[in-house]
């Protein structure tokens, strides 16, 4: 037997449908609004798992990129104020080569023992350089001074390395130590004492110990520049780690916006659909219900 459609069945139907058709309206309408097609879990649970994943690895890799700016910004001051140090060692060993020429006299030698007072006192300068309020050649310790005028080159600094993680599973210091600069107290070729040795040699016209002194010194500027090369190769690693990390930031912040954003030209057109169909709907009821319901629906 057929069905009985009663009045009520018509209207129940009917407010149903307009209901659905006004729910989906107000969807897009608080997509425009945010800009977003995935407002809570309920939207799209599939999508949501992703977008929560794309913003975890988001997270993570904006940390590693402040650390790469934090690494950068330490290794460029440092290798600045190693270059300072290589130009030392290039005086140094300027004066000195002078200095132990047999044709040299006392009073040129008095006037590079002068000089090379004035290299010391810049070279633990440059030990107890800071940036950001923190000494850069004292290991972890960079909030107490490495070295000073009367002690330097009889005292080590701390060795240990400040570590930084750049991206998974990679970590790089962004320090060296004054012990692999300078070198270390019990170091013959300890650049402090050098320095010293041949300024109180020329000082007392002693052309002898500053010649030995000067194949030290030689000997501490092969260290010193492997230190220099060490420097530079963490630079270039950090700068690929960089390019290397904004790549990736670039791929998931395209990956999370298909899937968290909304495509406003799409949602603005499916907006006005809607909206026709629930004018529509709204329309096509008046028609076939009491005109009294139909005025309290509007």
């Amino acid at each position: 037997m057929p069905t009985r459609v009663t009045q009520g069945m018509m209207h129940s139907q009917m407010i149903r449908s307009l209901n659905r058709n006004f729910e989906r309206m107000s969807g897009l309408q608080e997509q425009l609004t945010t800009g977003r097609k995935i407002n809570r879990p309920s939207d799209d649970p599939v999508g949501i798992t992703y977008a929560l994943r794309y913003r975890s690895e988001l997270s993570m890799n904006e940390q590693y990129q402040r650390n790469i700016t934090e690494a950068t910004s330490s290794v460029d001051h440092l290798d600045t104020v190693l270059d300072q140090v290589n130009d030392l060692f290039k005086r140094a060993k300027e004066l000195t080569v002078q200095g132990i020429s047999d044709t040299s006299p006392a009073e040129a030698r008095k006037a590079i023992s002068q000089e090379m007072d004035g290299i010391y006192r810049q070279l633990v300068t440059l030990g107890n350089d800071q940036v950001n309020g923190k000494f850069i050649f004292n290991g972890q310790m960079t909030t107490t001074s490495p070295y000073d005028l009367a002690t330097a080159g009889t005292i080590d600094t701390d060795d240990a390395g400040i570590i930084l993680p750049l991206a998974p599973g990679v970590e790089i210091a962004t320090n060296v130590t004054g012990n692999a600069v300078f070198g270390t107290s019990s170091d013959a070729d300890n650049l402090f004492k050098i320095v010293k040795q041949i300024r109180d040699a020329m000082d007392t016209n002693d052309p002898n110990t500053a010649r030995t002194a000067m194949g030290l010194l030689d000997q501490r500027l092969n260290k010193f520049l492997g230190v220099r090369a060490e420097v530079g190769a963490r630079a270039n690693r950090i700068e690929l780690l960089d390019n290397r990390n904004q790549a990736l930031s670039d791929t998931l912040n395209g990956l999370s916006g298909k899937t968290e954003d909304a495509d406003i030209a799409e949602t603005i057109m499916n907006l006005k659909r809607d909206e026709n169909v629930y004018q529509a709907s709204l329309s096509t009821g008046a028609r076939i219900i009491q005109p009294s319901l139909v005025d309290f629906l509007r």
